[in-house]
């Protein structure tokens, strides 16, 4: 595989008009799964690491209008259009926005209360360096959450090779950017690792059919395939597969949204203490 259409780029679903949009339907879709049982309280300090454009933003306001939240996020562009969300969906929401690599955090230790990182890990070569480092700026006895996917988890029908190797290509060019798209079945052992103690992890499962048309429409088709489909061109020019192969398994992929067909995929959400 060539790996070198990749240089420097962390994140392999790109910044566009058309991932923004995704990554919207995605936590709108999965608001109630992934957020249940997440609330803060008043007055607490609530750091966001990675908040990209602010889609999981608006639900940890929602779900905590009287803490305080502070998000960062590498990417200036992806600040503004954060800033822009909240303000539409949550207008006069308390949110502190800064930009920042979460290696170099800008604040004092034990600065916050509370720490949540959503789909960040899956982008980074050293995910166990990047929970030990955060632990500098978690209060002791503070708590973190952490929620990530895990690609091996889709199983549908009607099943097809064709569709299952689509799927590989974002798999394999997750990994040659550095990242992990498996990290969700990962998170018990990185946070013991970083040394994080009550270290608690349960899976968040995502299951679509005819019978729940939300999810086929908001997971299954804007969140899922939506995201397969965006690696097309690297994955072709990585040499990861022949366009016809391609196209078979897209359309096969595609199939599991009709009426027929069915999707599954599992979310993994873990919660720790930084210890005293």
């Amino acid at each position: 595989m060539n790996t070198d259409i990749l240089p420097g780029r962390r994140y392999v679903h790109g910044y566009s008009e058309h991932e923004t949009r995704r990554l919207g339907d995605q936590a709108d879709t999965l608001a109630t799964l992934l957020h249940s049982g997440t609330a803060y309280p008043d007055g607490s300090r609530v750091l966001e690491v990675g908040c990209g454009v602010g889609a999981q933003t608006v639900h940890l306001v929602a779900g905590s209008p009287g803490a305080h939240i502070v998000a960062v996020d590498v990417s200036e562009d992806s600040l503004e259009r954060a800033r822009a969300r909240v303000a539409a969906e949550r207008p006069g929401a308390r949110v502190e926005w800064h930009r920042a690599d979460l290696f170099d955090l800008p604040f004092p230790d034990a600065a916050f209360d509370h720490l949540f990182v959503c789909f960040v890990l899956e982008h980074l070569r050293d995910p166990a360096r990047a929970l030990a480092g955060l632990r500098r700026v978690l209060a002791p006895g503070g708590t973190i959450t952490v929620i990530e996917g895990d690609h091996g988890s889709a199983i549908f029908h009607p099943d097809s090779r064709y569709a299952q190797a689509t799927i590989e290509c974002q798999v394999r060019l997750q990994a040659a950017a550095g990242g992990d798209a498996l990290v969700g079945r990962r998170l018990q052992p990185l946070l013991f690792e970083a040394g994080y103690t009550d270290v608690a992890v349960g899976p968040r499962t995502v299951y679509a059919d005819r019978t729940r048309p939300a999810l086929v429409e908001g997971f299954t088709r804007n969140t899922f395939i939506a995201m397969v489909e965006s690696v097309r061109d690297d994955a072709l020019a990585a040499g990861l597969i022949t366009s016809p192969e391609w196209d078979r398994g897209i359309a096969d992929l595609r199939r599991t949204a009709d009426p027929n067909g069915t999707f599954h995929y599992t979310f993994f959400k873990a919660v720790a203490v930084n210890p005293r």
